[in-house]
């Protein structure tokens, strides 16, 4: 089975597919087989820039059941290694999947031939992007350095934890009610986080205590910061890191600090993402310093502890060379 990578974003317009796409080239330029799923069903829009003008059957086939498996509707890219599942924005009800037909995607996925199998998801917190975000622990969450974006990626963590939590526990449990009820009240800004539904949930056991505690030390998301303007944009990082440490209780992984390009937008309108068509660019380098990273530490792991902030500083070096010229 290939290391499934979903990509999500707290809202819209951060750069999420471009950077997909071209990073979904740089793994196949270096050497495997990559698969990009466009599952931002109801909106997708991957094909144009991969320049794919009509991608024929698409996720909509396989949830109709007209195609049998995803390789029926797989696609050959124009890059070497690189494949592309079309999503279906033509097709009602591909933006509200029943919980047994994700199931079937979900399978389906993890069946696919390939190295790497990357999925574009929706902005948001709709449950069909948490539920395919929670394909692993370690997905990749892309930000930009906006207070907006920022708090946005905060609340898909927040509300992508509570998923993760909650639906270890029966549909129509007691213990649903209370973790619902708890994520109703503001945590933010009071004594109380994550680890206060030990308690709320103390009543039911020792192992109901025990999800939640599991579910928080494994739950470990990658955040990539895009269309940075300077290395300063990492503090950003910082900020976000302590509001999610304070009240979700959890770590996460800072993968990434790309540079705003003006090379993105003429590679969109060309079809062909910039890491193929500007390799040179400072965005593309980083793009495949994000790539050897991924390569490197695929389970989301790294040689050095969060909590001393030593990703950021690496991120702020990978900057530095990244745009100085020649880098």
């Amino acid at each position: 089975m290939g290391l499934i990578l979903p990509i999500a974003s707290g809202k819209g317009g951060v750069g999420k597919s471009a950077l997909a796409a071209s990073l979904g080239a740089a793994l196949a330029r270096r050497g495997n087989a990559v698969v990009l799923v466009d599952l931002d069903l109801g909106a997708s829009n991957l094909h144009t820039i991969l320049g794919i003008r009509n991608p024929g059957a698409g996720m909509g086939d396989f949830i109709e059941k007209k195609a049998d498996t995803l390789d029926a509707i797989t696609i050959e890219t124009e890059i070497p290694m690189l494949s592309f599942i079309p999503g279906d924005s033509f097709l009602p009800g591909t933006a509200n999947l029943n919980y047994f037909m994700k199931l079937k995607i979900m399978k389906a996925l993890e069946e696919l031939p390939a190295d790497y199998i990357i999925l574009d998801l929706g902005a948001g917190t709709a449950f069909n992007v948490i539920d395919f975000f929670c394909l692993t622990n370690n997905g990749l969450i892309v930000t930009i350095p906006e207070t907006t974006a920022i708090l946005n990626a905060y609340s898909f963590l927040k509300f992508t934890l509570f998923r993760m939590i909650s639906r270890q526990f029966p549909a129509k449990g007691e213990e649903r009610k209370e973790i619902a009820a708890f994520l109703s009240e503001k945590i933010e800004g009071t004594d109380r986080s994550f680890n206060s539904l030990r308690e709320v949930l103390s009543p039911h056991g020792e192992v109901a205590k025990e999800v939640v505690d599991r579910t928080i030390r494994g739950f470990t998301p990658r955040i990539i910061i895009n269309r940075g303007t300077t290395s300063r944009d990492i503090d950003v990082g910082q900020k976000l890191r302590q509001i999610i440490s304070r009240n979700l209780n959890i770590q996460v992984h800072f993968i990434g600090l790309i540079p705003e390009s003006p090379e993105v937008v003429p590679s969109i309108f060309k079809g062909i993402p910039a890491s193929v068509l500007y390799p040179d660019s400072p965005f593309s380098r980083s793009v495949f310093q994000l790539a050897d990273k991924i390569k490197a530490f695929p389970s989301g792991s790294a040689p050095f502890p969060y909590f001393e902030d030593d990703d950021l500083d690496t991120l702020q070096a990978d900057y530095h060379r990244a745009t100085e010229s020649g880098g």
